[in-house]
């Protein structure tokens, strides 16, 4: 029997804001995992180059934040916004170089599996990339 990893998380500013915990792997490589997160707290904003973000709801109600870099060019506005609300057994998937944030709306902890395609793989050190609201409200491409 193994125990699965969990890596509690914070926030830029150090404030704890939920977990994470392996599901599933294949060798290193990382097939599912589930991200809890605190009630009214917020986890993001990240965008992923290579993986496609599969989640599921399982408990509670998420808020999911999407940025997605603006390729028409429309005046002032880089980066365009979209929000979507998740509850328990709702799903949602999400395409490569798309900003990603994610609010708990509800009053309980809520969990979010996520089935990234291709697999978390540590070996790709530049694959994920942070954001705040701030570089995304800016224009920044990092």
């Amino acid at each position: 029997m193994q125990t699965a990893k969990k890596v509690y998380t914070q926030n830029p500013s150090g404030k704890d804001n939920g977990w994470l915990m392996e599901l599933y792997k294949q060798g290193e490589k990382t097939l599912a995992y589930l991200t809890a997160i605190y009630p009214k707290a917020f986890k993001g904003f990240h965008l992923h180059r290579v993986r496609t973000s599969n989640y599921v709801c399982l408990r509670g109600i998420i808020k999911i934040t999407l940025w997605e870099f603006n390729k028409n060019g429309v005046v002032g506005r880089m980066w365009e916004q979209e929000e979507h609300i998740l509850h328990s057994g709702e799903k949602l998937d999400i395409p490569t170089n798309i900003a990603i944030g994610l609010k708990n709306i509800g009053e309980e902890e809520a969990w979010l599996v996520n089935m990234p395609n291709p697999a978390y793989d540590p070996d790709l050190k530049d694959e994920q990339v942070e954001y705040s609201e701030s570089d995304l409200l800016h224009g920044i491409i990092k």
